[in-house]
């Protein structure tokens, strides 16, 4: 059994071939997708979803970093965030995690403070509803292991989405909290950094994702993502780490459970 621990399945780029892309993953032996939550634009696909599948789909709640961004009712958004953590809409039994949440200073740095608040205010939700956050970091990987530090010793657990740092962020982030590693479709690509960061990351660590529809790995790099090839992931940790398949899909399997309580 497989986990997709990062799926945007819901978005527009699945709605010709939706059922057909699940059926997949049914046959990759993917049985369970996490979705994360990006805005309000979006939230209501990933409820209708969710309705369709309850067995196969666990959501999540969040405001991700770049919806923050020339928004001038950011915190109305963060505010919807926590009543629905609260009051989880019809036909919706709960979240499983608070995100994706974070830092993205990539395509600006004018919202560096909104986006700072916005993300520990978040942190806050998941302590206060004992959930874990799913983080999302880019070009900010300095601020994120900051604001990690700060909440050292208060019981944050969680998942960096798309870790993409080097291994002493990996070992800083693991005294900051019980943090797990999500590794997608980068770890695949030709002269990836990411390998070589994986071949030094324990695989208690480690939760496998697919970001789908993007960050497609190997051997389908330049089509649309999809989870069913979380499969790819799974083989090349194998690889990296030299055990089985099985040995990776069993123990990350494992890790998604405990760090989510599924």
């Amino acid at each position: 059994m497989l986990i997709d621990t990062h799926s945007h399945i819901y978005e527009p780029e699945f709605d010709s071939d939706r059922a057909q892309a699940l059926q997949r993953c049914l046959e990759s032996d993917v049985q369970l997708l996490m979705l994360p939550a990006i805005d309000k634009e979006s939230y209501e696909r990933m409820f209708e979803l969710v309705r369709q599948y309850p067995q196969m789909m666990r959501p999540m709640m969040g405001l991700h970093p770049t919806s923050i961004n020339e928004n001038p009712v950011w915190r109305e958004d963060l505010a919807r965030v926590e009543e629905y953590l609260h009051h989880p809409p019809q036909g919706i039994e709960r979240f499983w995690g608070v995100g994706e949440i974070g830092l993205d200073f990539y395509w600006s740095n004018d919202y560096r403070e909104q986006q700072m608040e916005a993300f520990e205010a978040q942190i806050e939700m998941a302590l206060k509803y004992d959930l874990p956050i799913v983080v999302h970091t880019r070009s900010a990987w300095t601020e994120m292991c900051e604001v990690m530090e700060r909440f050292a010793g208060r019981g944050v657990r969680g998942v960096f989405h798309a870790f993409s740092d080097d291994v002493e962020s990996y070992r800083l982030l693991k005294k900051c909290g019980d943090f797990l590693f999500g590794v997608g479709g980068v770890v695949t690509f030709k002269k990836s950094k990411l390998a070589e960061v994986v071949k030094q990351m324990d695989l208690e660590d480690i939760i496998l994702e697919t970001d789908c529809p993007y960050l497609t790995p190997v051997p389908h790099r330049g089509e649309r993502n999809e989870s069913s090839y979380v499969k790819f992931v799974c083989a090349k940790v194998a690889e990296l780490k030299e055990v089985d398949y099985q040995v990776v899909a069993e123990q990350t399997t494992a890790n998604v459970k405990r760090i989510f309580k599924l």
